[in-house]
C-alpha cells in the first residue's frame, strides 16, 4: 500500500505546488502589470484552466497524507505526514475562501465594460497576497512530505 501512496502523494502535491509556484513566477507578475480590462480578460482565462486539476491534486494530497499518517510506523514520519496534510488543508481553505470567490467574480465581468468602481474593487492586491500564502503552504507541504518520505527509507 505504501508503494502506491508515497509516490502518489509526492506526485499530486508536487503538481499542485508546481502550478502555484508557476503563478508566483510568471502568471501573477503578468496579471499585476496589465491594465484593468486586459487583467480581467487574462485572469478569467487563467482561472478556468485549473479546475478540476488543482482540487484533485489538493484533495489527493490531503487524503494521501492522512492515510500515510495512519499507516506509517515511525512517529516522526507520522507527525510530518499529518503536518503536510494540514498544510494541504490550509491551501485548500485559502483557495476556497479567498481566491475562488474572486475568480468567479472576475469571470463574470465584461473586460470591455468594467464597473465604474472597479478601481476601488480591483482584487489584485488581496488576491495576490492570498495566492502567495497558498503557494507557500503548498510548497511547504511538499518539503515536509519529502522529509517524511526520507524517514521511511
Amino acid at each position: 500500500m505504501l508503494e502506491i501512496l508515497v509516490p502518489g502523494v509526492l506526485l499530486v502535491n508536487g503538481l499542485a505546488a508546481g502550478v502555484l509556484m508557476g503563478t508566483q513566477l510568471g502568471g501573477w507578475p503578468l496579471l499585476q502589470s496589465l491594465p484593468p480590462g486586459r487583467y480581467v480578460h487574462a485572469h478569467a482565462f487563467f482561472s478556468t484552466r485549473f479546475d478540476p486539476f488543482m482540487p484533485i491534486c489538493l484533495i489527493g494530497t490531503l487524503a494521501g497524507d492522512a492515510a500515510l499518517a495512519l499507516l506509517t510506523g515511525p512517529p516522526a514520519a507520522t507527525a510530518l505526514f499529518a503536518v503536510a496534510g494540514a498544510l494541504a488543508l490550509g491551501t485548500m481553505t485559502v483557495s476556497l475562501v479567498k481566491n475562488v470567490p474572486v475568480n468567479r467574480w472576475i469571470r463574470g465581468l465584461d473586460p470591455d465594460h468594467l464597473p465604474e468602481d472597479f478601481a476601488e474593487r480591483d482584487p489584485r492586491r488581496h488576491w495576490g497576497g492570498w495566492n502567495r500564502a497558498r503557494s507557500a503552504m503548498s510548497v511547504a507541504a511538499l518539503a515536509v512530505n519529502c522529509v517524511a518520505v526520507g524517514l521511511l527509507l
